[in-house]
């Protein structure tokens, strides 16, 4: 596979990033959800929690694609030889 800047293969540094992000973003929806129940806006409480199951469908997605690229063996820095 292919290197980026990173060292690491770009593939795999992808589906890191995207589930990170993913994760991450569902962590401040929460947040969102309940600042939206707070405010008595339950039509756009029950968005965000469409939101954060949408970003937990794509971490899930990405986990399963690194297993799939050899887990965790494969986010070691790749050599260029």
């Amino acid at each position: 596979m292919a290197t980026g800047e990173t060292g690491f293969d770009d593939v795999t540094y992808d589906l890191i990033s995207v589930q990170y992000h993913s994760l991450k973003a569902g962590h401040d929806y929460g947040q969102y959800v309940r600042d939206a129940r707070n405010a008595g806006e339950d039509e756009i409480a029950q968005f965000f929690e469409q939101v954060m199951a949408e970003d937990s469908q794509r971490a899930q997605k990405c986990h399963e694609f690194l297993a799939r690229l050899g887990g965790t063996d494969n986010t070691a820095p790749q050599s260029d030889g």
